[in-house]
């Protein structure tokens, strides 16, 4: 039976790991968000769950909603009207390099 509850504890642990990185990974890509953003919010989710025992599912719900709601509170909103428009300025010239490259056949 000890087994069994060391199998239980690690799968759980490793679905916690999961919805970390997943979470990390979806904040990082929120616009305007930097390294410090990621930090405290990681912190926050970390020191919630530790103290309340809970997974993070249960207290944030869904990754991805939780990464779009953080970076909404955390980030201002004129520096993610920024980061959304340099990296649209960005797409357009990866836009238009490829489009280049495949008319001289680069």
């Amino acid at each position: 039976m000890a087994k069994k509850e060391l199998t239980t504890d690690a799968a759980e642990e490793k679905d916690r790991e999961k919805w970390m990185a997943r979470f990390q990974v979806r904040l990082a890509m929120q616009p305007g968000v930097d390294r410090v953003v990621v930090l405290q919010a990681v912190k926050e989710v970390t020191v919630s769950c530790a103290e309340t025992g809970a997974h993070p599912r249960t207290v944030f719900g869904d990754p991805d909603a939780h990464a779009v709601r953080t970076a909404a509170r955390l980030v201002p909103a004129d520096r993610a009207a920024r980061a959304r428009r340099h990296d649209a300025v960005v797409d357009a010239l990866d836009s238009v390099v490829k489009r280049a490259g495949d008319v001289t056949g680069l």
